[in-house]
């Protein structure tokens, strides 16, 4: 009887440990960072079509209470009409986004609040966008009331960014649009991991700021050969649609070289993404193997 009990036990034990729940305490201190005199206030840029429901279910999303020191805005279609050549002033917009600037060489940092909220952009698609459109040192957190795409919350990022006293291209900002969309089309239409997506466009623009290319065609050899090193496999139309976007990065005033430690900064996240969910799929893979070899052992008891 003990031995038959054994694998039941070993379930329960393996079962409690995957179900544990992990827990985060809140910081009871009440103590809030300093506002950078330099940049003012973190700006909070608000959804234009967001019902006042909506509006509060983001700032408590967002951690925006009565007392907080921030500026508050609203972003429309036509604000996506200003950063964009072909935008629509009559878009829907409810993406939200809450931007603090920071000091020359503190990077990005991206946190989606409401990652079931935010369908098809990730941190890092965000990111990526972000550099080329020229937004360089902030931190930036997004959300959203309900599932959107998560597009319009990189123009309410630009209007907030400039309302701090950046200065931002219209041409970079259209590119960085056309980078949001080809990143969210290789992953939804092509079938290629986000993660992945996000890795080959940050490697592509590290070796346009290493290289400098001059020509179209030397940007189509760079990015068969980081297709070939990533071992990605896209349709004629993807692989155009992907040297398309590289040629009009590679045309924008950009200084290159301060690209370098930013880009190896997200490439060394992507990294580590892209390691962690190998490490859990090898997780899951040994849990299934358990399950499956216990399987065998209670069979085993009654033959």
């Amino acid at each position: 009887m003990k031995k038959l009990l054994q694998p039941f036990i070993a379930v329960i034990l393996l079962f409690g440990v995957l179900v544990t729940p992990s827990i985060t305490f809140a910081d009871s201190t009440g103590t809030t960072e300093p506002v950078n005199e330099k940049f003012g206030a973190p700006i909070v840029v608000y959804g234009g079509n967001l019902t006042d429901e909506q509006k509060n279910s983001v700032k408590n999303n967002l951690k925006i209470t009565e007392n907080s020191d921030v500026q508050e805005i609203i972003v429309t279609g036509k604000d996506l009409a200003t950063y964009l050549k072909d935008g629509d002033a009559s878009a829907r917009m409810f993406s939200s986004a809450k931007i603090t600037r920071k000091d020359a060489g503190k990077g990005l940092v991206i946190n989606i609040v409401t990652p079931d909220n935010i369908t098809e952009v990730t941190s890092e698609m965000y990111a990526n966008a972000m550099l080329t459109a020229g937004i360089q040192d902030a931190v930036v957190e997004i959300a959203a009331p309900k599932p959107v795409t998560g597009h319009s919350a990189l123009v309410g990022i630009y209007k907030a960014y400039e309302v701090t006293g950046g200065e931002l291209d219209p041409e970079r900002t259209d590119v960085a649009n056309d980078e949001l969309s080809v990143a969210t089309n290789l992953a939804k239409e092509a079938g290629i991991d986000e993660a992945k997506v996000s890795e080959l466009l940050t490697e592509i623009k590290k070796q346009i700021a290493e290289q400098n290319p001059v020509s179209r065609e030397e940007v189509e050899k760079i990015v068969t050969e980081q297709l070939a090193k990533l071992q990605i496999e896209l349709s004629e139309k993807d692989r155009q649609l992907l040297i398309d976007l590289m040629d009009r990065i590679r045309q924008l005033d950009i200084d290159f070289s301060q690209w370098s430690d930013q880009l190896n900064d997200l490439s060394k996240t992507i990294e580590d993404k892209i390691g962690k969910i190998v490490d859990d799929e090898g997780f899951w893979q040994s849990v299934k193997d358990f399950f499956n070899n216990l399987i065998d052992s209670i069979r085993s008891l009654f033959n």
